[in-house]
């Protein structure tokens, strides 16, 4: 399971996959880690500081996060992607095809001029998060996307 929870500057993301339950987490930030609630992650709860030591405590690399640098990011259903904006500027997506298999994952793509930013991974959870909501297997057909769903990579 893949989650994306986001507050102000501040995007956490979380990898079920790679989560070993070691509770740093809860032990750590307890008012916005919480296994007793739902959602579990309730960034609101928390000081941006507290929440990322905590997520950087982090042993199975499970939770990480990055600063969002003013730019949004939002799922378009009818375009069948999520999109990246710096205001009205439009400067990155990722793309994904409905299948009989699920959805195929093909593009992800973020202006050379926002690089390094954490845009790209915000993209691509905001898509893989939708499709584990809707019940579909994702089919990484990007290789941005392949290599962030392998387990035993660094994303």
């Amino acid at each position: 399971m893949h989650r994306l929870y986001e507050k102000e500057d501040l995007s956490v993301f979380w990898d079920s996959d790679k989560c070993f339950h070691s509770r740093k987490c809860v032990t750590g930030c307890p008012e916005v880690f919480d296994f007793q609630r739902s959602p579990w992650v309730d960034l609101s709860r928390g000081e941006m500081v507290a929440i990322w030591q905590t997520v950087s405590a982090c042993p199975s690399g499970a939770l990480t996060c990055c600063y969002n640098h003013g730019i949004s990011i939002a799922f378009d259903e009818a375009r069948r992607r999520s999109v990246a904006q710096d205001g009205e500027k439009e400067i990155g997506y990722c793309l994904y095809r409905e299948t009989p298999q699920g959805w195929s994952i093909d593009s992800t793509r973020v202006d050379a001029a926002y690089g390094g930013k954490g845009i790209a991974k915000r993209l691509a959870y905001k898509v893989l998060e939708e499709a584990e909501k809707r019940g579909q297997a994702v089919i990484p057909v990007c290789s941005y996307v392949a290599k962030l769903l392998r387990p035993s990579e660094e994303s």
